[in-house]
């Protein structure tokens, strides 16, 4: 099985520190836990109300990340509003990951429309590129080639597959089929084009088995909630220790 790299997203970590005016859990301490571990990288998606990554947890990590672990990615994901912008051209991380949110959204729910929204993206793009840095767009598990075909055509250098609509089949084998059909299909498009895949939203140890032997060809995972909730079970290490062991990311 080819090897899939896993990116831990913290902002689950960041919201369960939210709830009082502690510095507990520390975001950067879970993100030494989880590099220490074999993380390929962190991932996080600050939003304007900071309900879980504040803006200082952004400079933090930047900082730990280029101190400790120069290997590991940086990914930032975000609406590209003139904020989002101006803090990616601060921070410099590896890669950015678009995604068509509004502010208010409580988590990430769809891709982008790659022909309505082709200029638009185009023009963010052409803004954000530089030598060293991948820009990944959010994308349905059903853009299939014509969609895909368009996201190349704005300069990104890879797409993120919203799994959501996978993730919410655990009680619907039926259904899970269908979901996995649909982001073989344009995961494979997707590389006949030279575009690369990543995946993320609701994968966890029950479904990510499936979706690797199903879906082929994926660069990179980006897990938090699930990764989040077993890991109160057995702790981080031992989380992104089996995450990894399912990607085939274990040496």
């Amino acid at each position: 099985m080819p090897m899939t790299l896993l990116s831990v997203n913290l902002n689950a970590v960041a919201q369960l520190r939210n709830r009082r005016d502690l510095p507990w859990p520390s975001v950067t301490g879970i993100a030494r836990v989880v590099l220490d571990a074999g993380a390929s990288g962190i991932t996080i998606h600050p939003r304007p109300d900071e309900r879980h990554i504040r803006r200082t947890d952004v400079f933090e990590l930047s900082t730990l990340l280029r101190s400790d672990y120069p290997n590991a990615e940086f990914n930032i994901e975000g609406y590209p509003s003139e904020d989002f912008l101006a803090l990616i051209d601060q921070v410099d991380p590896e890669q950015v990951t678009l995604v068509p949110d509004d502010p208010a959204q409580a988590t990430s729910d769809h891709g982008w429309d790659f022909h309505g929204q082709a200029d638009f993206l185009a023009s963010v793009i052409e803004r954000l590129n530089k030598p060293g840095r991948r820009i990944s767009l959010f994308c349905d598990p059903d853009a299939g080639s014509a969609g895909v075909a368009a996201a190349k055509a704005t300069g990104a250098d890879r797409i993120e597959l919203f799994t959501g609509p996978y993730g919410a089949c655990f009680d619907d084998p039926a259904r899970a089929e269908r979901e996995l059909a649909a982001l073989a299909e344009t995961t494979e498009a997707a590389l006949a084009i030279g575009l690369g895949v990543n995946a993320g939203h609701d994968l966890t140890l029950e479904n990510l088995p499936a979706f690797q032997a199903k879906v082929p060809g994926v660069a990179e995972v980006s897990i938090g909630h699930g990764i989040t909730a077993d890991a109160l079970l057995m702790g981080f290490s031992e989380a992104v220790r089996r995450y990894r062991d399912v990607l085939g990311d274990l040496n």
